[in-house]
């Protein structure tokens, strides 16, 4: 990697956000926003979910209007109308999920809708690949450039989006989120590439739940509370607690489980299963697992490795080419996804967007889904209005769903009160056994606690959950058992008690190859 320069800041301040209100039908989701980040900074932003976060970086990055409030970049009054005129004064944002063509290369995903040209209109790779190849060795970002980003990692995916905007000249870079997706090392590596940044002159916003994460690569942190800015503070000496106080009122959460309540009775035994992939290689191949009541069993696994595929064979989503799905001993292979809810799975899916909630749809028509062909949501063939009413406001009771009524649409929520609600949801139809993807993806330290506290309390009460997670945090403190699935194959079977991130980081990349499960395999 190329040896990053220190680049001398200048005094103006890269961005200065004063007064900044932004209002939406009954909600204000920046209030009278006052931010200062200095030229040549990594200035976090930290704040539970609904505190405005994603608002003003939408503001700053051209995505939506101020309706108040002045925006400066290095000293100048700026008013954007569209990303391209922020782009165009070198403001650049990596977004969670990243944007890239698999099947296109490194190089061609970087140039997209920026790709220089010859006479007659053609394409000039040769300057392209050229200008590319400046601005990975100035920044120290290897990446070849003929690569496909369909054979590149996760934290090689980041850096594609990086450069992305590097390449269009931005010296101001916003990062959403960036580490939701990476295993510790690949961690490691981002913040390497930041402090490289940093050290060649760029500014970066960061936006992260994680709080030892924050605290480890800022110099200073701003907090939202509730849409108004809470604290501007160098990163000098605070602690986690004290963020997270700052940030929803309380004490950092915990995922730890402490009395084991495993029992002997199987719920579900996924035995030899095999599931097909895109490209006729299997996604997951030979792949047995069972979990008990009582038990959570988490998976572990660098994304597209298999979990999301597991998961549909489980619920029914997808067929199964060799094995076997059983639940309480019944063989439930080739049962519909229907079947399989009615005899006692609950799930909570990955994408409660897309899978999991109707945005428009109001919130009782919501806590129906899945579950509205039985009371109290449904008598015969009809819906019980008044039953599935009765049976949402109980769910916003009992788990805490903020809400001002159960007739607002799903989209008004916050992503923890989203979550909340499908948790409820599927709590209370009393399954036998959960599967959770990612249940606290993208909420805040507030939310992700109350989310652990329902999984923990079911956990108590009986219930076998499979969880699927990023959080190697939450895995290891939740579960059980941990499994680690790479290619499609589980290639490590581990007690939470003796691993660490780093350690079973390692095993999720293939670092570290845990010899009984390779032989088992």
């Amino acid at each position: 990697m190329t040896q990053a320069k220190q680049v001398p800041a200048t005094a103006l301040p890269a961005i200065e956000l004063r007064g900044i209100t932004k209002r939406f039908p009954g909600v204000v989701a920046n209030d009278n926003v006052s931010m200062t980040v200095a030229d040549g900074e990594i200035h976090a932003i930290c704040g539970e979910n609904g505190a405005g976060k994603s608002t003003l970086m939408k503001i700053l990055y051209g995505m939506q209007p101020a309706d108040e409030g002045i925006m400066k970049v290095y000293g100048n009054e700026v008013d954007f109308k569209s990303p391209t005129d922020a782009i165009d004064l070198g403001i650049g944002m990596v977004h969670q999920h990243f944007m890239l063509a698999d099947q296109l290369t490194v190089l061609e995903n970087v140039v997209l809708g920026a790709e220089p040209t010859k006479s007659g209109g053609r394409i000039d790779f040769a300057a392209a690949k050229s200008h590319l190849a400046e601005v990975s060795d100035s920044y120290g970002l290897d990446l070849d450039p003929d690569d496909l980003v369909e054979t590149l990692g996760v934290g090689e995916r980041q850096r594609v989006e990086i450069i992305k905007v590097l390449y269009r000249g931005a010296k101001i870079l916003i990062l959403d989120e960036p580490t939701a997706v990476l295993v510790p090392q690949e961690v490691e590596e981002l913040f390497r590439n930041m402090r490289d940044l940093k050290a060649n002159g760029a500014t970066i916003l960061f936006i992260d739940h994680k709080l030892d994460e924050v605290l480890a690569i800022s110099d200073s942190i701003t907090v939202l509370r509730h849409g108004k800015t809470v604290a501007t503070m160098a990163n000098d000496g605070v602690t986690s607690s004290e963020l997270a106080e700052l940030m929803v009122g309380s004490e950092l959460p915990s995922p730890e489980i402490t009395e084991s309540t495993v029992t002997d009775r199987v719920t579900l035994e996924v035995r030899n299963v095999t599931v097909s992939g895109e490209d006729d290689r299997p996604a997951v191949d030979d792949v047995s697992v069972s979990v008990h009541a009582g038990e959570i069993v988490g998976v572990a696994g660098v994304e597209g490795n298999g979990q999301s595929e597991l998961v549909d064979a489980i619920i029914g989503t997808a067929s199964p080419a060799t094995g076997s799905v059983h639940l309480l001993g019944e063989d439930i292979t080739r049962h519909n996804v229907r079947t399989r809810r009615d005899e006692g799975i609950g799930y909570v899916p990955e994408d409660r967007h897309r899978e999991g909630l109707l945005l428009p749809a109001p919130l009782w028509e919501n806590a129906a889904l899945g579950h509205q062909t039985k009371p109290p949501y449904a008598k015969g063939f009809f819906i019980d209005r008044d039953g599935a009413r009765n049976h949402t406001e109980t769910i916003r009771a009992d788990f805490d769903v903020r809400t001002p009524n159960i007739d607002v649409s799903a989209q008004t929520l916050s992503g923890g009160n989203q979550q909340k609600l499908i948790l409820g949801r599927e709590l209370t139809s009393n399954p036998k056994l959960l599967i959770a993807a990612h249940p606290t993806r993208g909420i805040d330290v507030g939310a992700q606690a109350a989310v652990w506290d329902v999984m923990r309390q079911a956990r108590k009460d009986g219930l076998a959950t499979l969880l699927i997670s990023a959080d190697l945090d939450e895995l290891i403190g939740l579960s059980d058992t941990i499994v680690v699935m790479l290619r499609g194959r589980i290639v490590a079977t581990l007690d939470p008690a003796d691993v660490t991130p780093r350690t079973l980081g390692a095993y999720m990349t293939g670092a570290q190859v845990d010899e009984q499960a390779g032989e088992k395999g």
